[in-house]
């Protein structure tokens, strides 16, 4: 799995001074992350109307191009720039399928918020509880990998936890969807859940009740 970039700092100030290969590789591991947010907001209003990965791809486009200008310096700054850009994508394309063209502002600082709440759930899929603070200081670190590995996952691993954990669906919805029943889609959601800790590197423990 593509770690994250230890020298996060440093990538930024060189890309600053115009070290290209320093921008692209402070932006590089956040792609799966960007795409699997734009995929859950898109499912909620948008589903089959334009793709997560045209989004993402946009996304890390107008970053590359502004990252020079970015001031901050660790990655939870980072993490929030990155979603504004996203929401604002997002915005884009949701004015041009609606075939308006004034910027709206309010509803971009709700697609904002609502991609924030996105990430958080997509940090807190490993907690079995609910996530305390020092929890949440872990799965903010963790909402990247975790991304990055779901990417790799078998397909149907990956769409039944992105169901499950980050659209928060019934097991009946899940099946309806799936083509399954609900007791193959219990099966299916532990076993995802499984490969999930065991790729990312989490000692297995119990699995909150689903």
């Amino acid at each position: 799995m593509t770690d994250l970039p230890a020298n996060l700092f440093q990538l930024l100030s060189a890309q600053r001074h115009g070290d290209e290969a320093a921008r692209a590789a402070v932006l590089a591991p956040f792609q799966p992350w960007l795409q699997l947010l734009a995929r859950l907001q898109i499912d909620r209003e948008f589903q089959g109307k334009f793709d997560p990965s045209d989004i993402a791809q946009q996304t890390m486009l107008e970053a590359y191009r502004d990252l020079p200008r970015f001031r901050g310096q660790s990655e939870p700054e980072l993490l929030a720039w990155l979603r504004q850009i996203l929401a604002h994508v997002l915005g884009h394309e949701i004015r041009r399928h609606r075939g308006t063209q004034q910027r709206d502002l309010s509803r971009e600082v709700s697609l904002e918020q609502s991609l924030a709440q996105s990430s958080l759930r997509l940090g807190s899929i490993l907690a079995d509880d609910g996530p305390s603070p020092s929890q949440q200081a872990v799965t903010r670190e963790q909402e990247v990998r975790l991304a990055e590995v779901l990417a790799r996952l078998p397909e149907e691993y990956r769409e039944v936890i992105v169901l499950r954990n980050l659209e928060e669906l019934p097991h009946e919805e899940i099946a309806q969807r799936m083509g399954r029943s609900v007791g193959a889609v219990r099966m299916l959601w532990l076993r995802a859940l499984a490969q999930l800790r065991s790729e990312i590197g989490d000692t297995p423990g119990p699995i909150a009740p689903g």
